[in-house]
């Protein structure tokens, strides 16, 4: 699904997003609901990026990236943290391209996304490059979704990576 977000683009730079886990749901321009196998899975667009909330019989999960005044935690290269019975791991790169490399990525990305039964893509109004998209899937009981925060101002793409899984006890000895 794709959507045109109505409010200034907020997060113009790549080096404002911050990570966070477990935050309560934040106002939301757009958001899509899915269930995935056991999984209900919430993709949240928000004025400063994204958050996606995972509700399973094991607990919950809350993945907050966006610019969030006052937080201290920036966008981490990777995490990868216990949460009750789940494994959870985060990855984040920056791309940076140039004006006509970001622009064919761009569209790239926004026709994957838009037509996917999984993904919610929002363009800011002011530049059609501008945007965040979400593309979620569950593969053998793990539930996966992929991330991009366009800034063509600064002509960076900023993409992320989320496992979350049933933590596998060690083999005993």
């Amino acid at each position: 699904m794709l959507t045109t977000l109505q409010t200034a683009y907020s997060d113009t730079r790549a080096a404002d997003l911050a990570w966070t886990l477990g935050r309560e749901p934040l106002p939301a321009l757009a958001v899509l609901d899915l269930q995935l196998g056991g999984a209900e899975l919430q993709l949240r667009l928000l004025g400063a990026s994204h958050q996606v909330l995972l509700q399973e019989d094991r607990g919950v999960c809350s993945e907050t990236v966006a610019c969030m005044p006052g937080s201290s935690t920036p966008l981490p290269l990777g995490v990868a943290k216990r949460l009750g019975d789940w494994e959870y791991e985060f990855a984040a790169r920056v791309e940076t391209l140039t004006q006509g490399q970001f622009a064919g990525r761009a569209q790239e990305l926004l026709a994957l996304v838009s037509d996917h039964p999984h993904g919610l893509a929002g363009t800011f109004p002011g530049s059609p490059y501008a945007f965040t998209a979400m593309l979620a899937q569950r593969i053998e009981g793990q539930v996966r979704w992929r991330t991009w925060h366009a800034y063509p101002q600064e002509g960076q793409l900023v993409v992320t990576r989320t496992r979350v899984g049933a933590r596998i006890p060690a083999p005993a000895l």
